[in-house]
């Protein structure tokens, strides 16, 4: 059956029946359809909702001599199979981590953890115009006004579109009108997309132009320590290119 961790009567002790391993479900659901979620002809209490972050905490005990189980992930009104997994006794507790989306799964990264002072980026790059297919950097930096100079920071190398980038990890910084070489001037936080392992926009050799203010990959503000997950696609306007969020966590 499945069941929640039990207590002892008149305390603040927990235990576990023989047999009994917890089953956590975290990720994102970017669908519009409910998931339902199953363990052997046990269904989970709560549905993973539409276009909604999850974190479930369930338990399962094996009965007998059973010592493996199914846990299936179904679209609640097509029956769709999403995620299947074998849960093993010997194993213990499971931690399944998924985002489900445009009809794929796949694996979900964790955050890193929030640090004061800095900003932590994880991002998801979707070319659903250019369909372009090679690998890009992810290009973090400043844009200065005057003298149109960007200075890159760090970049997310080789990151393959529909997949997602290693955490890449900056100081915060001021957007205030400050010195550039003897000059005033403001400064911009601009991520851009080059090809991988160059300074060369993605852009280069289609249709679409890139603003070197305008165009930018979905980013937090300068000044305030977060850490981010973006998906992101393509919503160029004319032939300037322009980005859409998909998911912000």
């Amino acid at each position: 059956m499945l069941m929640l961790t039990a207590c002892k009567k008149g305390g603040n002790d927990f235990f576990y029946e023989e047999g009994l391993i917890p089953i956590t479900l975290t990720g994102f659901n970017g669908s519009s359809e409910e998931l339902v979620v199953k363990v052997d002809a046990f269904t989970f209490p709560s549905g993973l909702q539409p276009n909604a972050s999850f974190v479930q905490n369930n338990s399962y005990i094996f009965k007998g001599t059973e010592n493996q189980v199914k846990l299936t992930v179904n679209e609640k009104k097509t029956g769709k199979l999403v995620l299947e997994r074998a849960l093993k006794k010997e194993d213990g507790a499971a931690k399944i981590n998924f985002l489900y989306m445009d009809g794929k799964i796949v694996p979900m990264p964790d955050k890193p953890a929030l640090e004061d002072g800095k900003i932590s980026l994880i991002y998801m790059f979707q070319p659903t115009i250019t369909n372009y297919t090679e690998p890009v950097d992810f290009v973090v930096g400043k844009y200065y006004a005057t003298p149109q100079v960007f200075e890159e920071v760090v970049r997310a190398k080789n990151v393959k579109p529909n997949e997602f980038s290693e955490p890449v990890k900056l100081a915060t910084f001021s957007t205030a009108r400050q010195d550039y070489n003897g000059v005033m001037t403001t400064v911009s936080f601009v991520v851009r997309i080059c090809k991988a392992g160059t300074n060369v926009l993605y852009t280069d050799g289609t249709a679409y132009t890139w603003n070197a203010l305008s165009t930018t990959a979905p980013k937090p503000a300068a000044g305030t320590a977060s850490s981010k997950l973006y998906i992101f696609n393509e919503t160029p306007a004319g032939s300037v290119m322009r980005f859409g969020t998909r998911l912000d966590l």
